[in-house]
C-alpha cells in the first residue's frame, strides 16, 4: 500500500494486521481498543492458527489473539502455537479487554425454548453459572469464534437455538440480545497478545502501563527435566536475581508421555542485564530456551 493511498505523502500506511473473526468478535474489540486509530488494517481470519501462520508466512505484518482469560486461564491453542512458531513469530505487544457476553438468538425468545447454544469453547466455561441454572436444559456446541456462532444461530432462524457473543457482533448480524452481562464475573478480564514476525517493527499501540513497564515470555523445557528439583533450580535462577513471574505453567510437548514444556512471564523486559544474565543460566539447565517476546506491558483494562 502506498503513502498515497493512506491519504497522502508523508503518512504512514496501515498495516493489515489480523483477528480470529468474522466481524464482532473479541479479538476484532481487542484490536480496535488498543491500536492507534487508522494505524491498522483490520484482517478477519477464520482460526487463531491461520492468523498466525499468515504472519509467519508475511501474508500480514501483525495479528492479535487471545492468550489468557482471567476465569478460564490460558488459551491452550495460542501457547502452542507461538512455542512450535517461534523464532519466525513473536510477541510484540499486550492488551487487555474488559469482556462481557450476551446470549443472542435471531428472535425474541423464552430462555426455556433453548435447546442449543453454540459458542467459542473458551467462553462457556465463563458463563458457567448462567449455564447452569437457566440454560440447564440446552446443549453446548463449539463454533470458530463467538462472532461465528452469532452469525449462525441469526442466519439459521432456528428457535431453539442461540449464541454466547458480543452486543456488537448482536447488530452486526440482526441477533436479538435475550440476555446481556450472563459472564459469572463482572471483572472478567481477556488478555491478547500482538504478534509479528522476528525482527518486524512493533505495533502502534496505545493502552501501554502508565509506567512504563516492559513483559518478557519464554518457553523452556529440559533434558534434566526427570531430576528431583530441576524446576526449582530453573526457577531460582529468576527468584535469586529478585525477577518476579507473573505466571507459570505447564504443557505437554505432544511427544511420549511426561514429556513437558513450560510457559512463563516475566514482569521486566529481557533487555534488562539481570533479566539476560537469567535466561543465559537457565540455558545452561535446559535443552531448550526461547523468548518469546519482550514488549511493553498493557495498562489495566477499563
Amino acid at each position: 500500500m502506498s503513502d498515497n493511498a493512506n491519504g497522502g505523502a508523508g503518512e504512514r500506511a496501515a498495516v493489515r494486521a489480523g483477528f480470529l473473526g468474522p466481524a464482532g468478535t473479541f479479538s476484532e474489540e481487542a484490536l480496535l481498543a488498543s491500536a492507534e486509530p487508522g494505524a491498522v488494517e483490520p484482517v478477519p481470519m477464520a482460526s487463531i492458527a491461520g492468523a498466525i501462520a499468515a504472519v509467519r508466512d508475511g501474508e500480514l505484518e501483525l495479528a492479535i489473539v487471545p492468550i489468557e482469560n482471567s476465569l478460564e486461564g490460558s488459551i491452550n491453542v495460542t501457547l502452542d502455537l507461538l512455542a512450535e512458531q517461534a523464532p519466525a513469530v513473536q510477541i510484540v505487544g499486550e492488551a487487555l479487554l474488559r469482556v462481557r457476553h450476551a446470549l443472542i438468538a435471531a428472535q425474541a425468545v423464552p430462555l426455556a425454548s433453548i435447546t442449543r447454544v453454540l459458542s467459542h469453547p473458551a467462553v462457556p466455561g465463563q458463563c458457567a453459572r448462567f449455564l447452569e441454572e437457566e440454560l440447564a436444559q440446552a446443549q453446548i456446541f463449539p463454533a470458530s469464534s463467538t462472532a461465528e456462532a452469532v452469525r449462525g444461530v441469526v442466519c439459521g432462524g432456528e428457535q431453539s437455538a442461540a449464541a454466547l457473543g458480543t452486543t456488537l457482533a448482536a447488530e452486526i448480524y440482526g441477533g436479538v440480545v435475550l440476555r446481556e452481562g450472563v459472564e459469572d464475573r463482572a471483572d472478567n478480564e481477556t488478555r491478547f497478545v500482538w504478534v509479528a514476525r522476528a525482527g518486524g517493527e512493533a505495533p502502534p499501540l496505545r493502552g501501554r502501563a502508565a509506567d512504563g513497564r516492559r513483559r518478557c515470555s519464554i518457553v523452556f523445557w529440559g533434558a534434566g527435566a526427570e531430576r528431583p528439583g530441576w524446576l526449582v533450580r530453573c526457577l531460582d535462577e529468576f527468584a535469586s536475581r529478585e525477577i518476579n513471574l507473573t505466571k507459570i505453567e505447564s504443557r505437554p510437548r505432544r511427544r511420549e508421555m511426561g514429556s513437558y514444556m513450560f510457559f512463563a512471564d516475566l514482569d521486566q523486559g529481557a533487555e534488562r542485564p539481570d533479566v539476560a544474565a537469567a535466561l543465559a543460566a537457565l540455558g545452561e539447565l535446559c535443552e531448550e530456551v526461547r523468548v518469546l517476546g519482550s514488549y511493553p506491558a498493557a495498562a489495566p483494562a477499563r
